[in-house]
């Protein structure tokens, strides 16, 4: 009996240690991955803050004079359509711009709500097919109307502008789209996640997610080269080329594609276009210019949403697009799809640890399992596998820390590391399940039903008053230096304002420079404040409280 015990912690010894290995050298190959993106962005940062390079102010830019078609689709979103088109028209500083709203013909409130906004800019569009269908479906009969629309009132529109029904649009942001496009196929401004005061732990987690992803990882995208995908709100993609992607068929998107702004923006590389997430302030020393919005509030909406992004981009995106592009687009696809691998390596290693617990209660209950060989020897490599998995999650919790409260306040960015580990990462096998059976099912059919998104009515933040006409000798800039990793065409050059000098000095560009110091600055000083300062909070509970119970009635009609 004893000797079958020593045998048997024996052999649970050595499998510990295997285990322990394997779980190591998986997790540190991911963290190297997301090394070399920090090491990147770090030397883009320091070469701004070196330059002291400032980005011109979007209330300083030339006002705008092209027409901008901004597209919103809107299945079941009679409760917030019309607060946020108010918002919209409201908000705007643009003269010439177009609303249409794709709506249903079985949803009738929807399309009811959107009529009562009365304002001739806004134009709604009924889709021929009953909802829901996928969003890609709603935005080609969008575009459809938006050909027509030119064809009836004589005009040609400059850009075409995505936004959901919750968006809470920021004003300066169509001029931004002016004067960047058409240098830029496609220009993303960030999203920043509105705080939801019930629900800090599930919808909590977006905030840190976005502050990141729109703080770091695709500013890095854009600056190596490769494909900058779109989020699909506060994105304007250049009328010539999403004609050009529409081609002969006439639909810019297929209506089987579950993330189809994620698509766009491969699209757009594959033409030969470039597109940018770009940084700007909307006044000198404000914050940045951006679309804020509400994301899912419970536990069960939240998997939803994130199956359907992971399945669309990581699975079913796979498939559709393949391994397009050059060596950079290449290792973004593979840090894309990687999202499927990370979480089981997450698990696996909360596995190890369980298993190093129980050999060391079993060396407890066998004596001679004190004489086995340390499961990590002092010198050993494990032993430094281990070290420097601790550190990086260290360092990846403080930099995700660091990015949150840069656009939240120090609060938010102080929840956002227990948030690492609890939101998001119970949510990730739950939607991992999801999408494997959504996978599979899906490999045979043509076309998927869409999966709505339950929000609430947007609750705009506040605009501080801020004077001075736009300064007509910035003109002539086009707000070139408002993009992250802008490349130049060779002989091309361009002013670099010296801060505190007020003079600058030209240079001539042959490789990539990175022209966004607002974008290294993660938003200004004025967005290193709370965000949520600036949300009505009487107001933001309300809707939050809305929203909450329209996802618990979805999730119960499900």
């Amino acid at each position: 009996m004893a000797g079958g015990l020593v045998l048997f912690a024996a052999a649970l010894h050595v499998a510990t240690r295997e285990v322990l290995v394997l779980a190591a050298v998986g997790i540190a190959a991911s963290t190297i991955d997301d090394g070399v993106i920090d090491l990147i962005y770090l030397s883009i940062w320091l070469r701004r803050r070196a330059l002291r390079m400032r980005s011109v102010p979007a209330a300083n830019l030339p006002p705008g004079s092209s027409w901008m078609a901004i597209m919103v689709p809107a299945w079941d979103e009679a409760a917030v359509i019309a607060p946020m088109l108010r918002s919209l028209t409201t908000r705007l500083d643009y003269p010439k711009y177009r609303v249409f709203v794709g709506v249903y013909p079985n949803d009738p409130a929807t399309l009811a709500a959107v009529r009562s906004v009365v304002d001739y800019r806004i134009s709604p569009v009924i889709c021929t097919r009953p909802g829901s269908t996928t969003k890609a479906d709603c935005l080609n009969h969008i575009w459809r109307a938006v050909i027509a629309h030119e064809a009836e009132a004589s005009i040609r529109f400059k850009a075409i502008v995505f936004h959901d029904a919750e968006d809470v649009v920021d004003r300066h942001e169509l001029r931004v789209f002016d004067n960047l496009i058409p240098g830029l196929a496609m220009v993303q401004l960030p999203v920043i996640p509105l705080v939801d005061p019930g629900s800090r732990w599930i919808s909590g987690h977006y905030l840190d997610e976005f502050a990141e992803s729109h703080g770091k990882d695709i500013i890095v995208r854009g600056a190596i080269g490769a494909a900058v995908p779109s989020a699909g709100v506060a994105c304007a993609i250049d009328r010539d080329v999403l004609a050009m992607i529409a081609g002969v068929t006439g639909t810019p998107f297929d209506p089987a594609c579950m993330t189809e702004d994620y698509e766009l923006g491969m699209k757009v590389a594959a033409l030969g276009h470039r597109g940018a997430l770009v940084r700007i302030p909307g006044f000198a020393g404000g914050r940045t210019v951006a679309t804020h919005e509400h994301f899912p509030a419970t536990f069960e909406t939240a998997v939803k949403q994130k199956t359907r992004w992971l399945l669309g981009i990581a699975l079913s995106g796979w498939d559709r697009i393949g391994w397009q592009g050059g060596l950079a687009d290449r290792y973004m696809l593979l840090r894309d799809r990687k999202s499927i691998v990370t979480p089981l390596l997450t698990i696996f290693g909360y596995v190890a640890v369980a298993i190093v617990l129980v050999d060391a209660e079993v060396s407890m209950v066998v004596p001679a399992a004190l004489r086995f060989d340390p499961l990590v020897a002092a010198q050993s490599p494990l032993a430094a596998l281990l070290w420097l998995n601790t550190i990086a999650l260290g360092w990846r919790l403080g930099l995700r820390a660091s990015f949150t409260a840069a656009t939240h306040g120090w609060r938010e960015g102080l929840r956002a590391v227990p948030e690492q580990s609890s939101a998001m990462r119970s949510m990730r096998l739950p939607r991992r399940a999801r999408c494997g059976a959504t996978h599979a099912s899906a490999l045979g059919t043509k076309v998927r039903r869409g999966t709505r998104r339950h929000i609430s009515s947007p609750c705009p933040p506040s605009d501080a008053n801020h004077d001075g006409a736009p300064d007509a000798s910035l003109a002539r800039m086009r707000v070139a230096a408002a993009v992250v990793g802008d490349v130049p065409r060779p002989g091309d050059a361009v002013r670099l304002r010296r801060g505190g000098r007020g003079g600058g000095r030209r240079r001539k560009h042959g490789d990539r420079v990175d022209m966004d110091a607002s974008a290294m600055d993660r938003g200004g000083k004025a967005d290193r404040g709370s965000t949520s300062a600036r949300i009505d909070a009487s107001a933001s509970s309300s809707l939050s409280k809305i929203r909450r119970e329209r996802e618990d009635a979805a999730c119960s009609r499900q």
